[in-house]
C-alpha cells in the first residue's frame, strides 16, 4: 500500500517523487530523479564527493519512503548512492536533466531526467541562435500551430506568406505538417513543384545522402515590391516514372539517426531549406520563414515551437477541446520550469470567429479572451494579493491587448469552405478574404517582424501600396 488511500497512478507519481526528492535534498545532497519510459522513478543521491556520505540508516529510510510513496511507480532500483555505485557522467551530468525549483531552505539541488519515447522536446525550450557558425544572421522564423486540426491554420499561413512577400520580403514557407501536407497547393499557383520535399531531406540526411536534393520551389505568385515567395513542401513531385513511396519515407523520419536526435535533424532540414533559397536565383537567405506545423501534441510540433521558432501563433476556436488541449500543453511547460522561456514567444489566434446578427464578433471574442486568459495563466507568474497584473514581467491583465492570451481574430468566411484553390487562382484577392484576415494581418505582421528591441521592419497596413 502507498501513502495514498488507493494505488498510486501516473498523475500522482511525479509530484510524489519530487516531494520525496526534496526531502533528501534537505540533508544537503544533490538529487537526480530518473523516470523511465514506463513512468517509474529512481532516486540517485550524489553523495560521493561529500565530506560525509549518506548513512545506511538514511539510505534505508529514503528507500522505504520512496517505494512506499510511489508503489508500482518506484523503479527497479529505487535508490542509488553515488558513494556506493559509480555512475557515468553522461547520466549524472546529463544536459537533458531539468532543475526542479527547490523549496525554501533546501540545501541540495533536485533535477529530473525524463526518458520518453515521444514528446520529450516539449519540456526543453531553447532559443535558436541569431546567427549561423559564420556569423550570418538567420531568417526570422514563425511557427503556426493549432492543437486541433481544421482551424484554418494552413490557409492563414498562405494568406500571411503572400502579404509578407507583397511587402518586398523574401518569404519561405516550410510545410511541416508531414502527415497531412497541404500548404504547397495554396501557394504554388502556376509554379512548378520541386522534385523533393522536407520528408526526402529527413530520410536522405540520416544517411549523409542529402546533397543535390531539390527541396524548394518558387511560387507562381508574383509579389509586389520585388518580394519573393518560396515553398518547401512536405512532399515533392518525385521523379517521373519512380513511385514516390511517401508513406514508406514518412515511417522513417522520426527515428534518431546515429549521433543526431530527431530535433537536430529537423533543425538541419529547415536550415537546408533556407540555404536552398540562398543558392537559387534569389541569391540570399529568406527574410522570413513560416513553419506550418502539424496539429496535436506531436514531436514535429514540439521541436518547431520549443526550438526552431522565434514566435509561435497558436490557433484555436472557443471550444472545450481547444482549452483542455492547450491547458495540458501549458501545464507540461510549467511543470518542467519552462514557462518563463516559452510564454513571451506565444500569441493566441482566434480562428473562425463568427460575426452575424445572431452572434457578434465582439461577444465571441470576449468569451474567447476569458477562456484564453484562464488557460494561459498556467504560464503566468502568480501575483501576491497586493500586486496587479503587469507589475511583474511574467503577468498580464485579462484586457491587456499585448498579452500572449489576447486573441488575434480571423473571421469565419463560408466562401473559403471547400474552395478548389487551383481553379480559383485569385482567391486571396477576393473582398471576403481580405475582410476575414484584415485584423490578423494587421496585428501578426508587426509581431513577426519585431526585432530584439521591438522594432518592426514591416510596413503598416496603411502604408501598403
Amino acid at each position: 500500500m502507498t501513502l495514498y488511500d488507493e494505488p498510486i497512478r501516473f498523475d500522482q507519481a511525479r509530484p510524489a517523487a519530487v516531494a520525496l526528492a526534496h526531502e533528501v535534498a534537505t540533508a544537503g545532497f544533490d538529487v537526480l530523479l530518473v523516470r523511465d519510459v514506463l513512468g517509474r522513478f529512481s532516486l540517485i543521491v550524489d553523495d560521493a564527493d561529500k565530506e560525509v556520505a549518506a548513512s545506511t540508516e538514511q539510505a534505508d529510510r529514503w528507500r522505504e519512503s520512496f517505494t512506499g510513496g510511489l508503489g508500482r511507480y518506484s523503479g527497479e532500483r529505487p535508490l542509488v548512492l553515488t558513494s556506493v555505485t559509480r555512475l557515468p557522467k553522461t547520466l549524472t551530468a546529463s544536459p537533458r536533466a531539468l532543475k526542479i525549483v527547490a523549496a525554501t531552505g533546501t540545501a541540495g539541488a533536485v533535477r529530473l531526467l525524463d526518458n520518453t519515447v515521444v514528446g520529450e522536446e516539449w519540456s526543453h525550450v531553447t532559443t535558436p541562435p541569431a546567427t549561423d557558425d559564420g556569423g550570418t544572421p538567420r531568417p526570422r522564423r514563425t511557427a503556426l500551430y493549432g492543437f486541433k486540426g481544421g482551424v484554418g491554420r494552413t490557409t492563414a499561413t498562405a494568406v500571411l506568406a503572400r502579404r509578407l512577400a507583397d511587402q518586398g520580403l523574401i518569404v519561405l514557407v516550410v510545410d511541416l505538417d508531414l502527415e497531412s501536407p497541404g500548404v504547397a497547393p495554396l501557394l504554388l499557383g502556376d509554379g512548378t513543384l520541386c522534385t523533393h520535399g522536407v520528408v526526402d531531406h529527413l530520410v536522405e540526411s540520416a544517411l549523409g545522402n542529402e546533397d543535390g536534393l531539390e527541396i524548394v520551389a518558387r511560387s507562381g505568385y508574383n509579389p509586389r515590391n520585388r518580394g519573393e515567395l518560396w515553398i518547401a513542401p512536405a512532399r515533392g513531385a518525385g521523379t517521373e516514372g519512380v513511385p514516390n513511396a511517401y508513406v514508406d519515407k514518412l515511417n522513417r523520419v522520426y527515428a534518431d539517426a546515429e549521433g543526431a536526435r530527431f530535433a537536430d535533424r529537423l533543425a538541419a532540414t529547415v536550415r537546408a531549406c533556407e540555404e536552398a533559397v540562398e543558392r537559387s536565383d534569389s541569391g540570399r537567405l529568406p527574410d522570413v520563414v513560416l513553419l506550418d506545423s502539424r496539429a496535436g501534441i506531436h514531436d514535429v510540433a514540439a521541436v518547431t515551437i520549443s526550438h526552431l521558432c522565434d514566435y509561435a501563433l497558436l490557433f484555436g476556436a472557443d471550444t472545450d477541446q481547444t482549452w483542455s488541449g492547450y491547458r495540458d500543453l501549458f501545464e507540461a511547460w510549467a511543470a518542467s520550469g519552462q514557462a518563463p522561456a516559452i510564454r513571451n514567444k506565444l500569441r493566441m489566434v482566434a480562428s473562425m470567429v463568427p460575426d452575424s446578427a445572431h452572434y457578434s464578433k465582439d461577444t465571441h471574442l470576449e468569451s474567447l479572451r476569458r477562456n484564453a486568459h484562464a488557460t494561459f495563466s498556467v504560464l503566468y507568474d502568480s501575483l501576491a494579493p497586493d500586486e496587479v497584473a503587469g507589475a511583474s514581467e511574467g503577468s498580464w491583465d485579462l484586457d491587456d491587448d499585448a498579452a500572449p492570451h489576447s486573441p488575434i481574430p480571423i473571421l469565419f468566411e463560408p466562401g473559403l469552405v471547400g474552395m478548389n484553390v487551383p481553379r480559383s487562382p485569385d482567391w486571396q484577392e477576393r473582398a471576403f478574404v481580405e475582410a476575414a484576415y484584415r485584423d490578423f494581418l494587421h496585428t501578426a505582421i508587426p509581431l513577426i517582424m519585431a526585432g530584439p528591441a521591438g522594432d518592426s521592419d514591416a510596413e503598416s497596413e496603411d502604408d501598403r501600396p
